[in-house]
């Protein structure tokens, strides 16, 4: 977020990437939005929002990451060797990831330039090389450039970065909530380390909160007494975003002095804050992996389960349709013809679900999630048709045998269309074995059914019919 003010002539820009790097810059006429460690300066700290003041000034307060942090953590020996390689932190919001760039930053000696994703161009990367190479030069001392929200770089600003990076004239630390393998480009990529930073567990963030309560930077005598279950509710209320749990205490500080509440508990945050607002991004990570969770789930015979990432999914506002697309896809690739009822009562489901709306129209959605997850499984189909589509992509257009062409015309059929083709209506039993296949191919065996559900009874019918078929 940015705040353009002026002031005695000059332009004064605020910049947010986050609560730990809230800065201000006197931008003369012309001048670029670059930011720097030492440039740091604005209001007094008291009048900072709680999760800026309480951010963490150590890699010991950094809460949840204990896989990075804690001893033997990359991180950890970052800070320890004072040796920093280029890095991508990924991860959800409100885990550290700004917090530990500028820590690792000032450990290891290196000033920080932060770039901002979003207003940065080719004009100001290259005043900030040039920063960096004059830093080197000049007085020895390396560069780390910061970019928060990395993935909204295009390609072109991506690319600019390369020489740099590679070189070693800047250190590039990148921030970003999207899979880096989608979003940052392979060159980039390869010369980075991919940090992956996890959502933050609840009781962490509860000793979080607990440490605001008490700390002289936090809310220490400002704040009356909260009942350890209502730190517990807003624990659960962030969803694993320390920024976001810290936000909330805050603005229930407030509240609570407004009205002079002498004791905070779970119900006066009830009746101030509405229900979570549930980490998703219809169009992001999260989005692709509660699909994920939610096919796998039904694959795996696990209607709990299943149930649980479609409560998460529909709770979040997620499109019922994708949700019916994965119910539809694995009733025909996992459950196939083990139970060919799975995939009617998928369409019916979307059918029922069109016809009925919300809210009602979630439960043909449990009951088709139900159904098809204790359903028996098959990909039998499935592994047949990949079969069949190797065969074609190997041997190409084979012409089709002549018994089995049409033959809607008297010169078709002279030059042998549909001869000898066997109609086997006019044979006991409706069957008839004859070649289907091109001559080149021979006979191929594709589908193969197994004993579960109604397979198994398709099995037996393949066998009567064709005997061993390989």
């Amino acid at each position: 977020m940015y705040f353009l003010l002026l002031y005695s002539n000059s332009l004064v820009f605020f910049c947010s990437h986050g609560y730990n790097s809230c800065r201000t810059k006197v931008l003369k006429k012309g001048a670029s939005p670059i930011f720097k460690e030492e440039e740091l300066f604005g209001l007094r700290e008291e009048t900072k929002p709680l999760a800026f003041r309480l951010r963490p000034r150590t890699l010991d307060e950094v809460v949840g990451q204990p896989h990075l942090t804690g001893p033997g953590g990359l991180l950890r020996r970052i800070a320890e060797a004072r040796f920093l390689p280029s890095l991508i932190f990924w991860g959800p919001p409100g885990t550290g990831k700004t917090s530990v760039a500028f820590i690792l930053a000032e450990t290891c000696g290196y000033q920080i330039i932060s770039l901002s994703a979003v207003a940065s161009g080719v004009k100001e990367i290259r005043e900030a090389v040039q920063e960096a190479e004059n830093a080197l030069r000049f007085k020895g001392r390396k560069t780390v450039f910061f970019i928060d929200e990395i993935h909204r770089f295009h390609k072109g600003q991506q690319s600019l970065l390369l020489p740099y990076v590679e070189e070693g004239i800047v250190t590039l630390i990148g921030s970003t909530t999207e899979n880096p393998s989608f979003e940052i480009i392979p060159p980039l990529l390869s010369r980075t380390q991919v940090v992956l930073f996890r959502e933050i567990p609840l009781e962490d963030l509860l000793v979080l909160l607990q440490r605001a309560l008490k700390e002289e930077r936090g809310l220490k005598g400002k704040a009356p007494p909260f009942e350890e279950e209502a730190l517990r509710w807003i624990a659960s209320l962030a969803d694993g975003d320390a920024r976001r749990a810290l936000n909330i205490l805050e603005a229930a500080v407030f509240f609570a002095q407004q009205e002079r509440k002498g004791f905070v508990d779970v119900a006066f945050l009830k009746g101030i804050f509405q229900k979570a607002s549930y980490l998703y991004d219809k169009a992001g990570e999260e989005h692709y992996n509660l699909l994920s969770a939610y096919h796998k789930s039904l694959r795996g015979s696990d209607p709990d389960a299943a149930l649980y990432w479609l409560a998460r999914m529909l709770e979040a506002g997620e499109d019922p349709h994708a949700i019916l697309r994965r119910l539809i896809a694995c009733a025909s690739e996992d459950v196939g013809n083990a139970d060919p009822q799975a995939l009617l009562i998928a369409l019916a489901a979307r059918e029922a679900f069109d016809f009925l709306g919300e809210p009602e129209g979630r439960l043909a959605l449990a009951q088709a999630t139900v159904y098809v997850a204790c359903a028996p499984k098959s990909n039998a189909s499935y592994q047949a048709l990949k079969e069949a589509l190797e065969d074609v992509r190997k041997h190409g257009s084979l012409p089709v045998p002549l018994h089995l062409r049409n033959a809607p015309t008297s010169l078709l059929r002279k030059i042998g269309y549909a001869k000898e083709y066997q109609y086997v209506h006019d044979f006991p039993g409706g069957f008839v074995e004859q070649d289907y296949f091109p001559q080149a191919l021979g006979k191929r065996v594709y589908y193969r059914p197994t004993d579960r559900g109604y397979e198994k009874v398709l099995a037996e019918r393949l066998a009567l019919l064709w005997g061993d078929r390989g």
